[in-house]
This record gives C-alpha cells, sequence and structure tokens, in this order.
C-alpha cells in the first residue's frame, strides 16, 4: 500500500490558494455587483459552517449538511442540493485537500489513484444515464438511507473503526483495482445522483477492508470528494447545466468552506476523530428520520418499510466488507489457530484473497 510518508511541510501553497481564491471571489460579488445575493442567502452560508468543518474532519463532504439543509429545511427540490452539493464541495473539500497536501498527510495513494479513475468514466456515465430519471423524492430517499447506514454503522462499530493504527499492507495493484471499482460505482449511482457518497465509499473499503487508520481513510476520502467535486460541477456547467439558485447559494457560502473545511482538518487532530464522528452519525440517522418523517405522506407504510430495509441492505454490505477485510488479513485464520494450535496460515488468507 502506497502510503508516503510525513516530510517537510508547504503551508504556504495552501495560503496562497486561499489568497487566490478571495481574490476572484470578491471579484465576482463586488465586481459584478451581486453582494445583495451573498446577503440575502446568508442561512446556507451559517450552515455550511458547520458543514465545511464535518466536509474537513469526517468522511462526510460539505453536502451531507448542505443537502439536507437545503432540501428538508428550505424545501428546495433535490436536484438543487445535488448540484450545490458539487459546487460548495469544489471550493471546501478543494481547500481542505490543499491543506491536507501541503501538510504532508499520509494517504493511501494507490487505492486513491483507482478511484480517482473510477470517477472520471463513472460520474459522466452515472450524470447522463441515471441521474435524470431518479425523481426528486428519491434523491432525498436515497441520500438518506446511505447516510443513515453510515450513521448506524459507525454508532456500533465505532470503538474498532478508531482502533486501527496503519494500514494492511496488499498489493498495490490490488488496491488500485479496488479503489478503480468502488470510485466507478459509486460515481456512477451515489455521487451522479445526491452530489456525494463517493468519500463514503473510498473510507468504507478503507476502514473496513484495509483496516486503515483514520488519520489515512479520512484524508483519502476528502481528496476523492474533492476531486470528485470539481470534476461534477466542470462538466455539469460544460455539458448540462446546473439548477437555478446554485450560483448565488455558492456565492454565500463559499467563503466560509474555503476556511471552513481545512480548520476541520486541523481541529479534529485537538480533538479526536472519534467524538466528531460519534456526534455527525447521530446527525446522520437524524437527518434519515426528519426524511421519513416529512415525506411520509408521499412515501405511504410501504416507502417506508422499504426505506428501513434498504439502510438494513447497506449495513449489511458494510459487514461483508469488513468480514472480507477480516479474511484478507488473516485475522479469521488467526483466531482459528490460536483455538486449535494449527499452522500459520494468517499469510495464506492473505495471499489466496489477492
Amino acid at each position: 500500500m502506497s502510503i508516503r510518508p510525513s516530510r517537510k511541510q508547504h503551508l504556504w501553497i495552501w495560503f496562497l490558494w486561499l489568497a487566490g481564491f478571495y481574490a476572484v471571489w470578491s471579484w465576482l460579488v463586488f465586481g459584478h455587483d451581486k453582494w445583495q445575493d451573498v446577503t440575502e442567502h446568508w442561512p446556507i452560508a451559517m450552515a455550511m459552517a458547520m458543514g465545511s468543518y464535518v466536509a474537513g474532519s469526517t468522511p462526510m463532504g460539505g453536502g451531507t449538511v448542505g443537502f439536507p439543509i437545503l432540501v428538508l429545511l428550505f424545501d428546495l427540490p433535490a436536484s438543487l442540493g445535488r448540484d450545490f452539493s458539487f459546487a460548495v464541495q469544489s471550493i471546501g473539500m478543494t481547500s481542505a485537500s490543499i491543506f491536507i497536501l501541503s501538510r504532508r498527510l499520509p494517504l493511501a495513494w494507490a487505492m486513491l489513484k483507482g478511484a480517482m479513475l473510477g470517477t472520471v468514466i463513472g460520474l459522466p456515465a452515472g450524470i447522463y444515464w441515471v441521474a435524470p430519471y431518479v425523481p426528486d423524492l428519491w434523491i432525498k430517499i436515497v441520500f438518506a438511507v446511505i447516510w443513515a447506514s453510515f450513521g448506524v454503522l459507525h454508532l456500533y462499530r465505532i470503538g474498532e473503526i478508531a482502533s486501527h493504527d496503519g494500514m494492511t499492507e496488499f498489493d498495490e495493484r490490488w488496491d488500485f483495482r479496488v479503489g478503480f471499482w468502488g470510485g466507478l460505482f459509486a460515481a456512477a449511482t451515489v455521487t451522479s445522483v445526491t452530489g456525494v457518497g463517493i468519500d463514503m465509499v473510498l473510507y468504507a473499503m478503507l476502514v473496513l477492508l484495509c483496516r486503515a487508520d483514520l488519520k489515512i481513510a479520512i484524508p483519502t476520502s476528502v481528496v476523492i470528494m474533492a476531486f470528485a467535486s470539481v470534476y461534477g460541477i466542470g462538466f455539469k456547467n460544460a455539458f448540462t447545466g446546473v439548477q437555478p439558485g446554485v450560483y448565488e447559494n455558492w456565492l454565500a457560502a463559499a467563503p466560509v468552506v474555503a476556511l471552513g473545511a481545512p480548520l476541520g482538518v486541523f481541529v479534529v487532530n485537538l480533538i479526536g476523530r472519534k467524538p466528531t464522528l460519534l456526534f455527525v452519525a447521530v446527525l446522520c440517522v437524524g437527518q434519515f428520520v426528519w426524511t421519513c418523517h416529512t415525506e411520509r405522506v408521499a412515501l405511504g407504510y410501504g416507502g417506508l418499510a422499504l426505506s428501513i430495509l434498504a439502510v438494513g441492505a447497506c449495513l449489511l454490505v458494510f459487514e461483508k466488507l469488513r468480514a472480507w477485510g477480516a479474511v484478507l488479513v488473516g485475522e479469521a485464520k488467526a483466531k482459528k489457530k490460536a483455538a486449535s494450535g494449527g499452522g500459520d496460515v494468517g499469510e495464506a488468507a492473505v495471499e489466496s484473497a489477492l
């Protein structure tokens, strides 16, 4: 597994990025008389102060907060929430990624590169052939289900996830392939529909399959979401267009997330990732309950039951990943050996899986 060790930091790169961004933002706002649009959309800027911290300190992008605020609280179309997620994360997650790279934090490079290639192929395919056929109601439900399952996973597995140290060493070609197929699937389905999600998929593969340390898994998930967001909003602007209202909300939120997401990267190292993940996990479950309550009439009893079953199905996938990871690292065979006094089969388990 290619994990680059910490070297001399180059934070001047991040400060240069900030100076350039705020110069361009000021020109867009004051040079084009858009200050009124910024002040009219101050609530989303306030919400993204929290969202950007979540984006930098957890494997959930800033859209994790921005999407439900726009869609559930402000009652705007889910398609606008999706496009806003792409737009706002293209600044917040990019700023956090530049901060991460400037500080030379360790990343799972082989899997990250595979996920990037999968995104390049999968995201346009999803934007063209998946997202247009998903109604607004089901965009909300897809978002709610995936984030709820992620929250529940952390509520009962947080001790194990937070205890990982370093990362299991597999073959880099294997890591690349896993990253590619995971990125392709997530980009074509979840991310193209909701504007977020590929970061959580990559994170899940790292912590459940590779037993990666959170200090490796979370920064890697931030970088892949930055890549997907910039690529997604650029592609939509060039070929399909974005929903009306995205630009005005982006103008208000962008200067907040440019600082907030890197702040999340920094602060979480001081207070620890476990408390932050638990807090966000509760939010993820809460937004599922909120969505089901808000859409209970449209969903009906059948839709509500299907949504709950979908959360269970996602958890089953996570548990399958975890079980596969146990085989890969030889945990299951090591326990059997300890119980029976058999031969050294841990390495054989890894070799056969690869």
